[in-house]
């Protein structure tokens, strides 16, 4: 058997003891040899991200690859340099400033890098066919925001560990101060809980057509923790505070599992006419809308019998509720025409009054007295005052 190489082994029994005296050589080697664990693992993490790019999209494996090397890198990196401030005998105080700033960058690299993959997690999630209820668009904001605000918090706690801070008074203070804000600002906090309510009920989404009781009308545009945005019809955008939204009752137009609005078209025409023609000329008029859906098909009904004539209903469905002011003109406008064309007649209450001759010879004021001073009704079919005439 060869014998071993004593030569070597003295020489690396030399640089250990050379070392042993210098602790700040010793320091240096321990930097290096992390920055080389470092580049190691980071090789590791490359690989093993490369082996599950099937997993994810290009994109999102680009970036994740990309943070996740920046954090194990760093990671080992400063992990390594705290290891070697407290085996080296350094002078006691640089000591434990240095351990407590390498505490501090491991912990603020961990940070950014959870807040990043949070974000590209939810963005990942959120481009899928049908996203989980954490990455619509609607919640993706406010999960996103939670998460960082809690990871932040955290942080800084952990921080306050590092540099031996008592974090008892200023926990205490905090309760105390949190009191006092929560009571000075009442509405902004109702505004926050009923936006967190809103997101998470969901009784409208963006892009959604809403009419609230007292009056405003229009898109949702943006749903946000302090305040609901709408656009009306007149391009005006209205912020409500999401406080009112949660106290008010709301009608969403798009509410629908098909999101469309429900159009009536209600026509009158007189007694004698072809119901036949009628029902298939309007239903006719639909077909050839470019607003109107064909699925569902457009319906008519016959709602009433009325004094005037009998009293049709068309039924159909568009796909914008904010476009229904005018589809219902063009609609209307058509019918007119093509009731005209045809000779329909489309009636209006009338009323013909009969007035019996008097028994008394009629005097200078009765003769004076103008047609508009003779009583009748507003509206109602035509009346007959019965009675002999002379």
């Amino acid at each position: 058997m060869n014998e071993p190489d004593t030569g070597s082994v003295d020489r690396l029994a030399d640089t250990l003891a050379y070392l042993d005296d210098r602790p700040h050589f010793q320091a240096v080697a321990g930097v290096l040899a992390c920055i080389v664990l470092a580049l190691l693992a980071d090789w590791v993490v490359r690989t093993a991200l490369r082996r599950s790019a099937g997993q994810w999209p290009e994109w999102s494996i680009e970036r994740l690859g990309h943070l996740a090397r920046q954090a194990v890198f760093s990671t080992v990196v400063l992990l390594g340099v705290m290891w070697v401030i407290g085996s080296v005998e350094l002078a006691a105080r640089p000591e434990a400033v240095a351990l407590a700033v390498s505490k501090t960058l491991v912990i603020v690299a961990w940070l950014f890098f959870s807040v990043r993959i949070i974000r590209i997690l939810l963005d990942a999630l959120g481009r899928r066919p049908v996203p989980p209820p954490i990455a619509q668009p609607t919640t993706a904001t406010l999960v996103r925001n939670a998460f960082t605000v809690i990871l932040g918090l955290a942080s800084l706690y952990a921080v306050l560990i590092a540099w031996e801070v008592n974090v008892t008074g200023l926990v205490a203070s905090a309760g105390i101060l949190g009191l006092a804000l929560s009571l000075a600002a009442q509405d902004t906090l109702s505004n926050l809980v009923a936006g967190i309510a809103i997101l998470t009920d969901k009784p409208y989404r963006i892009g959604d057509y809403i009419v609230l009781d007292t009056g405003e009308r229009g898109a949702v545009t943006a749903i946000g923790l302090r305040s609901t945005r709408l656009l009306t019809r007149d391009d005006v955008e209205v912020s409500i505070p999401n406080g009112v939204m949660g106290r008010a009752k709301i009608v969403n137009e798009s509410g629908s599992p098909v999101r469309k609005y429900r159009l009536r078209v209600p026509v009158r025409v007189s007694y004698g006419s072809d119901i036949d023609q009628v029902m298939a000329l309007m239903l006719a008029t639909a077909a050839a809308h470019a607003q109107v859906c064909d699925v569902p098909e457009p319906r008519m009904r016959l709602r009433n019998f009325g004094d005037s004539g009998l009293e049709f209903e068309m039924l159909c469905w568009i796909d914008q509720p904010a476009n229904r002011g005018l589809v219902l003109h063009e609609l209307n406008c058509s019918i007119y025409r093509i009731f005209e064309r045809e000779g329909i007649v489309m009636p209006i209450p009338q009323q013909e009054v009969h007035l019996r001759g008097s028994s008394t010879r009629e005097t200078s004021q009765d003769r004076d007295q103008e047609p508009e001073d003779l009583p009748a009704t507003a509206t109602g079919p035509a009346r007959h005052l019965s009675g002999p005439e002379k």
